[in-house]
């Protein structure tokens, strides 16, 4: 029998690679392993509907436990992969087995970033927001009426507070940047948040430093802020970014640089391995990239899927986004690195917002806030590689359809 395509990682970034290696017509040996116990599930709900009660575990999941055994897909859950042979195309796992592969895809994803021992971040009642587990034990603490401290003013660190203000909970957030959202988007975008948590209770203090949490018989009990003042909390939630899980590639001697350095067909630099979702750096449009987003998981891990089986081409994505908090859906296309100016068009809805984000004269971004069509024209204008001018873009009577139909004269 010969040697499996192995999948290491049991994410959104695997299940696709798996699905798509079907798809393309794979029918050899193919065998995904995961630490976690459960089968594929999707991560962002965690910090959303799953966290908040909304959606069961039932409706995370990718696809049904059925159809890895329709597919023919080996899923080893719970197996984790203790290092990695290049040269002898081998895999060993925690316990001991050798398994030989044919070629090989990493799709290990991520972990949450933590706050060190010795300021805390290992005290009961710290949490982080990655997988099942983590949201499993968060949620039985959301109790109302307790506080709970948020660090970190990023997507993460909102949603999280905007799940705890509706479960009636008040929420402390703070930020060590000027401003939340300071690395993802410009001030607009932060105005709009920073109100609409306002409006909702949350506390928020920007250009806060933490100098240490506190506890009390190994428990959480609040935080010492740098300037000296004291917060209170029953709990914390710790959303201060991630790091990509390259650690089998740089013990295998794989090259890895702020994740596992691929070229365009996310080939590493063993010619039989691949990687693919958040652990994946990439080239694209004369930089190195990492996207941390479902998306991106998905249209790699099929690209890299098609390059396993010999298609050629690079990964040349739109990258896109979306974060749910209260009653506001924000949808992002694009990516706004690089930008020198951002232009705010207000919606036909009250609340409701776009932000166009352009480098010069060449827009780059759009950040929508309960405007989808704002939202779908922007994705389409920079799908087709056009722009618009910036006075279209800040003016709601403006025609946005024939701008991204490309008709507009």
């Amino acid at each position: 029998m010969p040697d499996p395509i192995i999948i290491i990682g049991a994410g959104q970034a695997g299940a696709s690679l798996a699905a798509r290696l079907r798809a393309l017509g794979y029918d050899g040996p193919l065998l995904m392993l995961g630490e976690e116990p459960v089968p594929p599930y999707q991560r962002p709900p965690l910090s959303k509907k799953y966290m908040s009660g909304e959606l069961d575990l039932s409706r995370l999941l990718i696809r049904p436990e059925s159809w890895y055994e329709e597919q023919n897909v080996q899923l080893r859950l719970s197996t984790p992969v203790a290092s990695l042979s290049p040269r002898e195309r081998c895999v060993t796992l925690a316990d001991g087995t050798a398994l030989r592969y044919a070629k090989l895809a990493l799709t290990t994803g991520a972990r949450p970033r933590r706050l060190p021992a010795s300021i805390g971040g290992d005290l009961a009642g710290v949490f982080t927001i990655r997988n099942l587990a983590d949201v499993d034990s968060l949620a039985p603490t959301l109790v109302p009426g307790k506080t709970m401290l948020v660090v970190g003013g990023g997507y993460i660190g909102l949603e999280a507070a905007a799940v705890g203000a509706a479960k009636g909970l008040q929420v402390v957030l703070v930020e060590m940047a000027p401003r939340i959202l300071q690395r993802v988007a410009c001030h607009l975008t932060a105005d709009y948040f920073r109100d609409l948590h306002g409006r909702h209770g949350v506390i928020i203090r920007e250009s806060a430093g933490l100098r240490e949490l506190l506890g009390d018989g190994g428990r959480v009990t609040g935080a010492m802020m740098a300037d000296g003042t004291l917060i209170e909390a029953d709990l914390a939630v710790i959303g201060i970014g991630i790091t990509p899980n390259d650690d089998l590639a740089r013990e295998a001697g794989l090259t890895v640089d702020n994740g596992i350095v691929v070229d365009g067909s996310c080939r590493s630099s063993a010619a039989e391995i691949f990687a693919a979702g958040d652990c994946a750096n990439f080239p694209w449009r004369g930089h190195r990239t990492r996207l941390e987003s479902v998306q991106n998981a998905v249209e790699q891990a099929e690209h890299a899927a098609a390059s396993m089986l010999g298609a050629a081409g690079d990964y040349n994505p739109v990258p896109w986004f979306w974060s749910d908090q209260y009653d506001v859906k924000l949808q992002i296309a694009g990516l706004n690195r690089g930008y020198d100016d951002a232009v705010l068009r207000p919606g036909k809805r009250e609340g409701s917002q776009s932000v166009w984000y352009f480098a010069g004269d060449r827009l780059v971004a759009v950040d929508s806030k309960n405007d989808a069509l704002a939202y779908a024209f922007g994705k389409k204008i920079i799908e087709a590689g056009r722009t618009i001018p910036k006075a279209v873009a800040a003016d709601p009577a403006a025609d946005l359809k024939s701008w991204a139909m490309g008709t507009a004269r």
